[in-house]
């Protein structure tokens, strides 16, 4: 049964990330590439000539099997590093180094990094105590509890680009699409108060805490830079 209910939360979690990927992320800027479903890090690295190992490197990535799709990855070298991908044969048969052969660097100022390159300024989504923090692992976001029907909020002004229960493992959930790179995912809420398309405010009631699809009422809120799940807890007012 425990693996049952931790397959269902990583297939639950595939889902999400599709959805939020699709909502709408901002174009990646040359030399970048964004992950797509079925994408593997051995595939990309192939089709940009570059090595396996130099894409970890460049991108700090702590599991090379564990790519998200949305997630924005670096693909050519930075300037002034050498790509460790080796020689890469041209159409004459002679050698020419990879980093002539791929695109170059797009400027410091407009590559993304292992920490976001904006922020955004959030408030707390609902009252209450929080019981599970992010860890970027088992937990892409982090689960506060209330009594049910506590006010779930808007953390930041947006859209709704997401409102309803086609996701399992995460209840009556909406997503708020904040800007071209920053989406919020509130879940397991017993009511929602919004449609899709809507634009909310900060603070505005969005939905009322509940307790679906899960074991206990709580609300598990998820902050997501150009697709890739990052600690909401940076963002929020301190506790």
């Amino acid at each position: 049964m425990q693996g049952t209910t931790t397959m269902i939360k990583r297939l639950a979690c595939a889902s999400l990330l599709a959805l939020v990927a699709a909502c709408g992320s901002a174009p990646v800027a040359p030399g970048f590439y964004r992950v797509e479903r079925g994408d593997t890090l051995t595939q990309i690295a192939r089709s940009n000539r570059q090595s396996v190992q130099s894409i970890v490197r460049w991108n700090n990535l702590t599991n090379p099997d564990s790519i998200e799709v949305g997630q924005v990855l670096r693909v050519v070298p930075p300037a002034g590093v050498p790509s460790t991908s080796g020689a890469v044969r041209s159409s004459g048969g002679g050698n020419a180094s990879a980093s002539s052969a791929a695109p170059r660097p797009a400027p410091a100022e407009s590559a993304p990094s292992a920490a976001p390159a904006s922020t955004i300024s959030l408030i707390w989504p609902v009252d209450g105590t929080v019981i599970r923090r992010f860890d970027g692992g088992n937990s892409k976001g982090i689960d506060i509890t209330a009594a049910p029907g506590t006010p779930v909020v808007a953390a930041a002004p947006g859209t709704v680009v997401y409102a309803g229960n086609g996701l399992r493992g995460y209840g009556n959930l909406l997503i708020l699409k904040h800007n071209g790179e920053y989406l919020t995912a509130y879940a397991h809420n017993r009511a929602l108060m919004v449609k899709e398309g809507e634009a909310v405010k900060r603070g505005e009631k969005i939905a009322e805490m509940g307790d679906t699809d899960t074991d206990r009422t709580m609300l598990h809120f998820e902050l997501r830079y150009q697709g890739r799940s990052i600690d909401p807890s940076r963002s929020l007012p301190p506790r």
